[in-house]
């Protein structure tokens, strides 16, 4: 629709509206929707964290669209950084204009929550349709009430796209109506480069982002329906427009939003491209282009979704992690990895850590493995940084930034203001070096499950080497005949510059193994690729078995009296301290008690020996990984969101299933209670990756072994059924776990077989393409049967 140059104040009758899409029916199953009703200032940063609308590409906070004091709003675009002026300054997630800004006026004066009584309001973000729709009504001081429906969503049809439609009914009395939109805002006029009017009823504005070179284009076009004539006008030297509409009783007038961001690092003409992205929405019309979105999430969800019987919460928590998951991750951009919040807050700068690959690649790796290779091709794209890094420090190969951004370098802030005030040196860029171990781990990981060996070849295989090259020289073999890691830090990073840290030792000795285990792979079966990979890296033909030599020497702090584990050496020797009382407190442990003594201390806040004990399950027998859960989970404070999850998985693994549920609990609560005090900073993206874990690998009890799948299924009491997709070689399996009796199916399709154990015991060749029940009994599992598929 063309939009005409017009005097502010002009005027149109109302006409019978089209029902807004607001009123679009939610889902019978409520597990599906998030709702939060009413308004609390001082916790709506954390709502809008948890309302965020994303596809990977632009993240959306859930913020009220005519603003607020209490408001945060921000729009994320994946990969777009900027760093702001100071010495110590590092790159953050650029922060696009406030697009979703619409004032409304009811007879001359503007709506706001603020303003006369709120009647009701509700905002409901439908995970199935991937939605987030408000109802709002409000009666002001002259009594006239007026209801407000809006619904958002960001396309995964189209990624650039966003859309908005605001419907606007009054509902006891005619009174003037106005829209007004201001995309930019109080942007700083600097920042644009080509403000634009195509004549067509798009805007354009592209923009330069701070200290970069690159452009961040937006377009932009609204269409107004129930009026006899759309009129917009735009206000001299300010780019806005303004719709003014005489509102009869029950007439509702609805301003459907069609925006589109495109950057320079995608296109050539970003301007273009969102210009052209808007226009063919335009083209469909509101209604077809939500309804486009809307189908290709509910397929994705058919085809990703898990599912549980016997309690809704938990189901929605369920829901909701993968919700989280998939909102922050790009198909279609391999440059780009996964924030510590997404594309849903500011904190930790959008800067991505060990969290993706740990937390969030195994979801990816067996569900939708083209997504987890484009995020482990990001550590390709930035291994140069990483091999650059390493030299820096004097070592070789390649050590990955703890913090990274767009190109791989080290991002961690230098330091940090403590909650007194303190500034306190961030160390954990400097030694907490286990990530190249955890970047390794996770590409084996994704190899294991998808048998991409076009992957392995091209990208992973550089990376397993260069890693495994590093910590060779990491480390150093002493007078004890031992291979040692000094001066690090571990997952627990209430304890720095430790020797021996049990979970960095303990994934450096796997990464040396590994890394001549793929040098014999590649050897054997592409010898080729080898001797040319192995020339562009200088890899020596001795390097691979120096590798199994110092792996085997590692140090790994283990008491075969006892069972346990030493965390670092000397931890036995630090203080007991009781702390369960804090476990309740939003406040870190570190800081009521103090630093210093925190780290004279066994506190510790988050996994570590135990970390390690999940990753590397089947290489500690049982009574090791029973007395280590017992020794070290009472120590551990969770002062880390990425705690409670691998605790639940653990406890779930062996048996403990109260104590499993707890944990499980704990880390729904952390973004859908903020009981960390910290979701207004955005959703905790790995602590959902390892909720979906604690249900997948910890209640179902599923470890990838040699070539197939081992089940080790342990529901809670208040479960009465799950069941879950997975994706194995290209097959698709359709997991259906029943509690009583305990039953396993797997349904799959495509041709071949894979080998699946129940439990620990024996290993069975399974055909693909076929439907296969297990069922225990008093004395086990019994052996599979073949059925015929259900129609």
């Amino acid at each position: 629709m063309e939009l005409e140059r017009g005097r502010p104040g002009t005027r149109t009758r109302a006409v019978a509206a089209p029902a807004p899409p607001t009123t679009r029916t939610l889902p019978r199953d409520t597990a599906w929707v998030l709702v939060q009703a009413g308004f609390d200032a001082r916790r709506e940063h954390e709502v809008e964290s948890r309302f965020t609308t994303a596809n990977g590409f632009v993240g959306v906070r859930g913020s009220l669209f005519e603003g607020s004091a209490a408001s945060a709003p921000a729009t994320f675009l994946a990969g777009v950084f900027t760093t702001p002026p100071g010495a110590a300054s590092v790159p953050e997630l650029f922060v696009a204009p406030d697009w979703t800004r619409v004032r409304l006026g009811v007879g001359g004066r503007e709506l706001s929550l603020a303003q006369g009584e709120t009647l009701e309001h509700v905002r409901r973000l439908d995970l199935r349709d991937e939605v987030l729709a408000r109802v709002w009504r409000q009666r002001d001081r002259a009594g006239r009430i007026v209801k407000v429906e809006e619904q958002r969503a960001a396309s995964i049809v189209d990624r650039g796209l966003l859309l908005q439609s605001i419907a606007v009914t009054s509902e006891n009395s005619g009174v003037r109506i106005s829209f007004e939109e201001d995309p930019l805002g109080a942007l700083a006029g600097a920042l644009i480069v080509a403000p634009g009017h195509d004549g067509g009823g798009v805007w354009t504005f592209s923009l330069r982002v701070p200290g970069t070179e690159t452009v961040v284009a937006l377009a932009l076009a609204s269409t107004l329906r129930g009026a006899q004539e759309p009129v917009a006008s735009v206000r001299e030297g300010a780019w806005r427009r303004r719709w003014d509409v005489d509102a009869e009783v029950e007439g509702t007038h609805r301003l459907d939003r069609f925006v589109a961001f495109a950057t320079s690092r995608d296109h050539a003409d970003p301007a273009r491209a969102a210009r052209e992205s808007v226009e063919r929405a335009l083209a469909r019309g509101f209604a077809a282009a939500l309804g486009e979105h809307v189908r290709a999430s509910r397929a994705r969800w058919k085809r990703l979704g898990a599912e549980l019987d016997g309690h809704e919460p938990d189901l929605r928590a369920l829901r909701f992690a993968e919700h989280s998951l998939l909102a922050s991750a790009n198909p279609d951009d391999d440059r780009v990895s996964i924030g510590a919040r997404g594309l849903t807050g500011s904190s930790y700068k959008g800067h991505v850590f060990w969290d993706t690959e740990i937390y969030v690649v195994p979801f990816f790796a067996l569900t939708d493995p083209p997504v987890a290779r484009t995020l482990l091709a990001y550590r390709h794209h930035t291994l140069p940084a990483a091999r650059a890094r390493a030299a820096e420090n004097g070592f070789r190969g390649a050590l990955y930034a703890w913090e990274s951004a767009a190109d791989g370098r080290d991002t961690t802030p230098p330091f940090a203001l403590a909650p007194d005030g303190e500034v306190v040196p961030i160390l954990s860029g400097r030694l907490e070096h286990h990530i190249s171990a955890d970047v390794a781990y996770a590409i084996w990981t994704y190899w294991q499950a998808t048998g991409d060996d076009a992957f392995l070849i091209d990208q992973g295989a550089e990376i397993i080497l260069e890693t495994a090259r590093f910590w060779a020289s990491r480390g150093a073999l002493e007078g004890d005949g031992r291979f040692h890691f000094r001066n690090v830090i571990g997952p627990d990073e209430y304890h720095e510059r430790v020797d021996d840290d049990a979970f960095t030792n303990g994934m450096a000795q796997w990464n040396l193994e590994r890394g001549a285990e793929v040098s014999d792979l590649l050897a054997s079966r592409w010898p080729d690729r080898r001797r040319g990979l192995a020339a562009r890296i200088g890899l020596k033909d001795d390097e691979p078995r120096t590798w199994r030599d110092l792996a085997r020497a590692t140090y790994t702090g283990f008491d075969p009296r006892t069972g346990l584990i030493e965390q670092f050496q000397g931890f036995f020797g630090l203080e007991e301290v009781a702390f369960a009382d804090h476990r309740t407190r939003r406040v870190p442990v570190d800081f009521l008690l103090g630093r210093e003594r925190t780290a004279r201390s066994k506190v510790v806040k988050q996994p570590d020996v135990l970390m390690l004990v999940a990753l590397l399950w089947d290489r500690f027998p049982q009574a090791v990984r029973e007395a280590n859960y017992r020794y070290y989970k009472p120590r551990t404070s969770d002062g880390s969101s990425l705690s409670p999850p691998i605790h639940a998985l653990l406890a779930a693994r062996l048996g403990e299933g109260e104590a499993a549920l707890a944990s499980f609990e704990q880390t729904v609560a952390i973004d859908l209670e903020d009981t960390m005090g910290n979701s207004a900073g955005g959703v905790h993206v790995g602590a959902q990756g390892g909720l979906w874990q604690a249900v997948v690998l910890g209640f179902a009890g599923v470890r990838l072994i040699e070539r197939g799948l081992a089940f080790a299924p342990a529901l809670p009491a208040r479960w009465s059924a799950l069941r879950f997709p997975l994706v194995w070689h290209g097959l698709r399996i359709h997991v259906a776990i029943e509690r009583d009796p305990p039953t396993i199916e797997l349904a799959s399709s495509g041709e071949g077989a894979i080998l699946i154990a129940l439990e620990e015991g024996e290993v069975q060749l399974l055909r693909a393409g076929a439907r296969h029940v297990a069922r225990r009994g008093r004395s086990g599992w019994g052996a599979w049967e073949e059925k015929p598929h259900e129609t």
